[in-house]
Protein backbone atom coordinates (compact mmCIF):
# COMPACT_ATOMS: atom_id res chain seq x y z
CA UNK A 1 0.00 0.00 0.00
CA UNK A 2 2.75 2.24 0.27
CA UNK A 3 2.82 3.14 -2.93
CA UNK A 4 -0.54 4.60 -3.40
CA UNK A 5 0.00 6.58 0.21
CA UNK A 6 3.36 7.87 -1.36
CA UNK A 7 1.40 9.48 -4.21
CA UNK A 8 -1.47 10.59 -2.14
CA UNK A 9 1.32 12.48 -0.31
CA UNK A 10 2.36 14.12 -3.65
CA UNK A 11 -0.80 14.38 -5.61
CA UNK A 12 -2.01 17.85 -7.01
CA UNK A 13 -5.88 17.96 -6.72
CA UNK A 14 -6.76 18.31 -10.85
CA UNK A 15 -10.00 20.33 -11.81
CA UNK A 16 -10.83 17.56 -14.64
CA UNK A 17 -11.91 14.51 -13.21
CA UNK A 18 -8.99 11.74 -13.81
CA UNK A 19 -7.57 8.62 -12.33
CA UNK A 20 -4.55 9.52 -9.62
CA UNK A 21 -3.13 6.32 -9.17
CA UNK A 22 -3.30 3.08 -11.36
CA UNK A 23 -2.56 0.07 -9.24
CA UNK A 24 -4.46 -2.01 -11.86
CA UNK A 25 -1.48 -1.80 -14.13
CA UNK A 26 0.99 -3.78 -11.51
CA UNK A 27 3.47 -1.59 -12.05
CA UNK A 28 3.42 -1.45 -8.41
CA UNK A 29 3.65 -4.41 -6.39
CA UNK A 30 1.14 -5.15 -3.47
CA UNK A 31 -1.09 -2.02 -4.89
CA UNK A 32 -2.65 -4.02 -8.01
CA UNK A 33 -5.60 -4.22 -6.15
CA UNK A 34 -6.26 0.21 -5.58
CA UNK A 35 -6.94 2.81 -7.71
CA UNK A 36 -7.70 6.36 -6.92
CA UNK A 37 -9.93 8.70 -8.91
CA UNK A 38 -10.72 12.50 -9.06
CA UNK A 39 -14.07 13.22 -9.57
CA UNK A 40 -13.35 16.82 -8.25
CA UNK A 41 -14.38 17.94 -5.53
CA UNK A 42 -14.60 14.07 -4.59
CA UNK A 43 -12.22 11.72 -4.52
CA UNK A 44 -13.04 7.99 -4.94
CA UNK A 45 -10.63 5.41 -3.89
CA UNK A 46 -11.69 1.86 -5.16
CA UNK A 47 -10.13 -1.74 -3.87
CA UNK A 48 -10.79 -4.81 -5.47
CA UNK A 49 -10.02 -6.72 -2.71
CA UNK A 50 -11.11 -5.98 0.95
CA UNK A 51 -9.39 -3.30 2.97
CA UNK A 52 -9.75 -3.57 6.76
CA UNK A 53 -10.64 -0.62 9.08
CA UNK A 54 -6.83 -0.07 9.85
CA UNK A 55 -5.83 0.47 6.16
CA UNK A 56 -8.81 2.63 5.50
CA UNK A 57 -8.03 4.78 8.33
CA UNK A 58 -4.07 4.70 7.37
CA UNK A 59 -5.61 5.90 3.65
CA UNK A 60 -7.98 8.57 5.46
CA UNK A 61 -4.90 10.35 7.00
CA UNK A 62 -2.68 10.42 4.17
CA UNK A 63 -5.87 12.19 2.57
CA UNK A 64 -7.01 14.57 5.19
CA UNK A 65 -3.21 15.58 5.72
CA UNK A 66 -2.53 16.15 2.23
CA UNK A 67 -5.58 18.02 1.61
CA UNK A 68 -4.70 20.09 4.45
CA UNK A 69 -0.82 20.62 2.63
CA UNK A 70 -2.74 21.91 -0.35
CA UNK A 71 -4.72 24.60 1.99
CA UNK A 72 -8.22 23.75 0.12
CA UNK A 73 -10.66 25.65 2.70
CA UNK A 74 -13.24 23.03 2.00
CA UNK A 75 -13.50 20.06 3.82
CA UNK A 76 -11.95 16.43 2.12
CA UNK A 77 -14.96 14.70 0.19
CA UNK A 78 -13.62 11.13 -0.38
CA UNK A 79 -15.41 7.68 -1.15
CA UNK A 80 -14.70 4.15 -1.05
CA UNK A 81 -15.42 1.47 -3.08
CA UNK A 82 -14.89 -2.09 -1.93
CA UNK A 83 -15.50 -4.79 -5.44
CA UNK A 84 -15.42 -8.70 -5.50
CA UNK A 85 -15.76 -11.06 -8.31
CA UNK A 86 -19.40 -12.10 -8.50
CA UNK A 87 -20.70 -9.66 -5.52
CA UNK A 88 -22.16 -6.06 -5.80
CA UNK A 89 -19.92 -3.20 -4.82
CA UNK A 90 -19.87 -1.72 -1.66
CA UNK A 91 -19.61 1.75 -1.27
CA UNK A 92 -19.37 4.06 1.61
CA UNK A 93 -18.75 8.25 2.26
CA UNK A 94 -16.01 7.78 4.60
CA UNK A 95 -16.00 11.73 4.48
CA UNK A 96 -18.01 14.61 3.66
CA UNK A 97 -20.13 15.55 1.09
CA UNK A 98 -20.53 14.79 -2.70
CA UNK A 99 -22.67 17.63 -4.74
CA UNK A 100 -26.53 16.41 -5.85
CA UNK A 101 -26.32 16.97 -8.80
CA UNK A 102 -22.54 16.60 -9.67
CA UNK A 103 -20.63 17.43 -12.39
CA UNK A 104 -17.53 16.85 -13.28
CA UNK A 105 -15.05 18.12 -16.54
CA UNK A 106 -12.61 17.08 -18.72
CA UNK A 107 -10.85 18.94 -21.73
CA UNK A 108 -13.79 21.97 -21.30
CA UNK A 109 -16.60 20.18 -21.41
CA UNK A 110 -19.18 19.10 -18.69
CA UNK A 111 -20.69 15.27 -17.89
CA UNK A 112 -23.15 14.11 -14.56
CA UNK A 113 -21.16 11.78 -12.40
CA UNK A 114 -22.85 9.52 -9.61
CA UNK A 115 -20.00 8.08 -7.36
CA UNK A 116 -22.13 6.44 -4.77
CA UNK A 117 -24.12 4.21 -6.64
CA UNK A 118 -23.14 1.49 -9.02
CA UNK A 119 -19.38 0.61 -10.06
CA UNK A 120 -19.46 3.19 -13.62
CA UNK A 121 -19.39 6.62 -12.10
CA UNK A 122 -20.51 8.48 -15.22
CA UNK A 123 -17.55 8.82 -17.14
CA UNK A 124 -14.78 5.80 -17.89
CA UNK A 125 -11.59 7.88 -17.08
CA UNK A 126 -9.46 5.58 -19.08
CA UNK A 127 -11.27 6.86 -22.65
CA UNK A 128 -9.78 10.41 -22.55
CA UNK A 129 -7.55 9.86 -24.71
CA UNK A 130 -10.24 8.21 -27.41
CA UNK A 131 -12.11 11.25 -27.08
CA UNK A 132 -9.45 13.30 -27.74
CA UNK A 133 -8.92 11.45 -30.83
CA UNK A 134 -12.36 11.73 -31.95
CA UNK A 135 -12.36 15.59 -31.34
CA UNK A 136 -9.07 15.75 -33.31
CA UNK A 137 -10.64 13.55 -36.16
CA UNK A 138 -13.85 15.61 -36.77
CA UNK A 139 -12.23 18.88 -36.25
CA UNK A 140 -9.21 17.91 -38.81
CA UNK A 141 -11.54 15.59 -41.15
CA UNK A 142 -11.91 16.93 -44.79
CA UNK A 143 -15.46 17.32 -44.74
CA UNK A 144 -16.07 19.40 -41.36
CA UNK A 145 -17.54 22.17 -43.22
CA UNK A 146 -20.70 19.95 -44.11
CA UNK A 147 -20.95 18.43 -40.93
CA UNK A 148 -20.09 14.90 -39.76
CA UNK A 149 -22.43 11.90 -39.15
CA UNK A 150 -20.87 9.68 -36.20
CA UNK A 151 -22.98 6.20 -34.96
CA UNK A 152 -21.95 6.02 -31.46
CA UNK A 153 -22.90 2.27 -29.95
CA UNK A 154 -23.42 0.74 -26.30
CA UNK A 155 -23.28 4.78 -25.64
CA UNK A 156 -23.43 4.76 -22.12
CA UNK A 157 -23.74 8.17 -20.80
CA UNK A 158 -22.70 9.73 -24.03
CA UNK A 159 -19.93 10.99 -23.89
CA UNK A 160 -18.00 10.28 -27.05
CA UNK A 161 -21.69 11.85 -28.73
CA UNK A 162 -20.70 15.48 -26.88
CA UNK A 163 -17.08 15.61 -27.83
CA UNK A 164 -18.24 14.89 -31.35
CA UNK A 165 -20.75 17.54 -31.49
CA UNK A 166 -18.64 19.88 -29.63
CA UNK A 167 -15.86 19.15 -32.19
CA UNK A 168 -18.58 20.11 -34.84
CA UNK A 169 -20.10 16.96 -36.12
CA UNK A 170 -23.81 17.50 -37.41
CA UNK A 171 -25.48 14.36 -36.17
CA UNK A 172 -24.63 11.59 -34.04
CA UNK A 173 -27.03 8.53 -32.98
CA UNK A 174 -26.38 7.26 -29.70
CA UNK A 175 -27.60 3.60 -28.98
CA UNK A 176 -27.55 1.48 -25.99
CA UNK A 177 -30.20 -0.83 -23.97
CA UNK A 178 -29.75 1.12 -20.71
CA UNK A 179 -32.36 3.96 -20.96
CA UNK A 180 -31.28 5.72 -17.57
CA UNK A 181 -28.31 5.69 -18.47
CA UNK A 182 -28.84 7.62 -21.99
CA UNK A 183 -30.99 9.76 -20.01
CA UNK A 184 -27.80 11.08 -18.47
CA UNK A 185 -26.29 11.25 -21.51
CA UNK A 186 -28.97 13.87 -22.72
CA UNK A 187 -28.50 15.63 -19.47
CA UNK A 188 -24.76 15.98 -20.43
CA UNK A 189 -25.88 17.26 -23.85
CA UNK A 190 -28.12 20.06 -22.31
CA UNK A 191 -25.36 20.74 -19.84
CA UNK A 192 -23.08 21.15 -22.78
CA UNK A 193 -25.47 23.30 -25.28
CA UNK A 194 -25.32 21.00 -27.76
CA UNK A 195 -28.08 19.55 -30.48
CA UNK A 196 -27.98 17.09 -33.08
CA UNK A 197 -27.89 13.86 -30.80
CA UNK A 198 -30.54 10.91 -30.90
CA UNK A 199 -30.80 8.64 -28.25
CA UNK A 200 -32.32 4.97 -28.89
CA UNK A 201 -32.51 2.87 -25.95
CA UNK A 202 -32.57 -0.77 -27.81
CA UNK A 203 -30.43 -4.20 -28.42
CA UNK A 204 -28.33 -3.26 -31.02
CA UNK A 205 -28.21 -6.13 -32.68
CA UNK A 206 -32.23 -6.16 -33.11
CA UNK A 207 -32.14 -2.52 -34.68
CA UNK A 208 -29.36 -2.87 -37.59
CA UNK A 209 -32.86 -1.70 -39.84
CA UNK A 210 -33.18 1.76 -37.80
CA UNK A 211 -29.03 2.14 -37.77
CA UNK A 212 -28.98 1.52 -41.31
CA UNK A 213 -31.37 4.17 -42.08
CA UNK A 214 -29.23 6.83 -40.37
CA UNK A 215 -26.28 6.00 -42.25
CA UNK A 216 -23.73 5.76 -44.01
CA UNK A 217 -21.59 7.07 -41.04
CA UNK A 218 -18.05 8.99 -41.08
CA UNK A 219 -17.06 7.51 -38.18
CA UNK A 220 -19.06 4.76 -36.24
CA UNK A 221 -17.94 4.63 -32.22
CA UNK A 222 -18.02 1.31 -30.69
CA UNK A 223 -17.08 0.28 -26.90
CA UNK A 224 -19.31 -2.25 -25.67
CA UNK A 225 -18.91 -4.23 -22.23
CA UNK A 226 -16.07 -6.83 -22.26
CA UNK A 227 -18.75 -9.27 -20.81
CA UNK A 228 -22.15 -8.64 -19.95
CA UNK A 229 -24.59 -11.29 -19.31
CA UNK A 230 -28.00 -10.72 -21.34
CA UNK A 231 -26.15 -8.86 -23.22
CA UNK A 232 -23.16 -8.68 -24.79
CA UNK A 233 -20.30 -11.40 -24.72
CA UNK A 234 -16.94 -10.26 -26.73
CA UNK A 235 -15.67 -13.03 -27.80
CA UNK A 236 -18.94 -14.39 -29.56
CA UNK A 237 -20.99 -10.95 -30.50
CA UNK A 238 -17.74 -8.59 -31.74
CA UNK A 239 -17.92 -10.31 -34.92
CA UNK A 240 -20.98 -9.68 -35.30
CA UNK A 241 -20.44 -5.99 -35.16
CA UNK A 242 -17.37 -5.84 -37.71
CA UNK A 243 -19.86 -7.76 -40.52
CA UNK A 244 -21.90 -4.81 -40.45
CA UNK A 245 -19.06 -1.98 -40.68
CA UNK A 246 -18.30 -2.04 -44.36
CA UNK A 247 -22.12 -1.05 -45.27
CA UNK A 248 -22.66 1.20 -42.54
CA UNK A 249 -19.26 3.41 -43.68
CA UNK A 250 -18.92 5.83 -45.94
CA UNK A 251 -15.97 5.68 -48.68
CA UNK A 252 -12.87 6.23 -46.51
CA UNK A 253 -14.96 6.61 -43.29
CA UNK A 254 -13.67 5.26 -39.93
CA UNK A 255 -14.54 2.95 -37.07
CA UNK A 256 -13.13 3.29 -33.29
CA UNK A 257 -13.07 -0.32 -31.86
CA UNK A 258 -12.57 -0.06 -28.10
CA UNK A 259 -12.26 -3.12 -25.88
CA UNK A 260 -11.37 -3.64 -22.11
CA UNK A 261 -11.03 -6.92 -21.79
CA UNK A 262 -7.93 -7.87 -19.74
CA UNK A 263 -7.58 -11.58 -21.08
CA UNK A 264 -8.31 -10.37 -24.70
CA UNK A 265 -4.97 -8.94 -26.53
CA UNK A 266 -5.00 -7.07 -29.37
CA UNK A 267 -4.42 -9.73 -31.90
CA UNK A 268 -8.32 -10.66 -31.34
CA UNK A 269 -9.68 -7.69 -32.52
CA UNK A 270 -7.12 -7.41 -35.44
CA UNK A 271 -7.18 -10.96 -37.19
CA UNK A 272 -11.42 -10.91 -36.78
CA UNK A 273 -11.49 -7.79 -38.52
CA UNK A 274 -8.88 -9.15 -41.06
CA UNK A 275 -11.32 -12.20 -41.51
CA UNK A 276 -14.63 -10.51 -41.33
CA UNK A 277 -14.03 -7.54 -43.05
CA UNK A 278 -10.58 -7.31 -45.04
CA UNK A 279 -11.41 -4.22 -47.04
CA UNK A 280 -10.89 -2.42 -43.65
CA UNK A 281 -7.70 -0.82 -43.05
CA UNK A 282 -5.94 -0.50 -39.36
CA UNK A 283 -4.63 2.61 -39.16
CA UNK A 284 -3.61 2.60 -35.05
CA UNK A 285 -3.94 2.29 -31.94
CA UNK A 286 -4.70 5.04 -29.79
CA UNK A 287 -2.72 5.64 -26.65
CA UNK A 288 -4.36 5.01 -23.16
CA UNK A 289 -3.84 7.77 -20.80
CA UNK A 290 -0.23 7.68 -19.35
CA UNK A 291 -1.66 7.37 -16.01
CA UNK A 292 -3.41 4.49 -17.20
CA UNK A 293 -0.14 2.71 -17.82
CA UNK A 294 0.74 -0.99 -17.65
CA UNK A 295 3.04 -3.49 -17.35
CA UNK A 296 1.68 -4.99 -20.17
CA UNK A 297 -0.47 -3.43 -22.76
CA UNK A 298 -2.31 -5.95 -23.93
CA UNK A 299 -4.06 -6.59 -20.74
CA UNK A 300 -4.94 -2.70 -21.11
CA UNK A 301 -8.02 -0.82 -22.71
CA UNK A 302 -7.15 -1.61 -26.88
CA UNK A 303 -8.95 1.61 -28.66
CA UNK A 304 -7.99 0.85 -33.00
CA UNK A 305 -8.35 2.71 -35.64
CA UNK A 306 -9.83 1.52 -38.38
CA UNK A 307 -10.39 3.09 -42.02
CA UNK A 308 -12.88 2.16 -45.45
CA UNK A 309 -11.56 2.63 -48.68
CA UNK A 310 -11.73 5.34 -50.24
CA UNK A 311 -15.01 5.78 -53.13
CA UNK A 312 -13.75 6.40 -56.71
CA UNK A 313 -16.71 8.52 -57.10
CA UNK A 314 -17.19 11.68 -55.45
CA UNK A 315 -19.20 11.14 -51.86
CA UNK A 316 -22.68 12.71 -51.58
Amino acid sequence: MQALLDTIAQFQMPTDACRIFHGRGGRYPGCEHLVLDAFPPVLVLTSFQPLDEVQLATIGQALETRWAQLGNTQALSWVFQMRQPGAKAETRLMSGSVPEPHTVTEAGLQYRAHVLRGQNHGIFLDMAQGRQWVRAHIENHPEHRHGLKVLNLFAYTCAFSVVALDAGARQVLNMDMAQGALATGQQNHQLNGLTGASFLAHDIFSSWGKITRGGPYHLIIIDPPSYQKGSFVATKDYAKLMRRLPDLLRPGGHVLLCLNAPELNTAFLQDQMAEIAPELQFVERVANPAVFADVDEERSLKVLVYRAPPSTAAAD
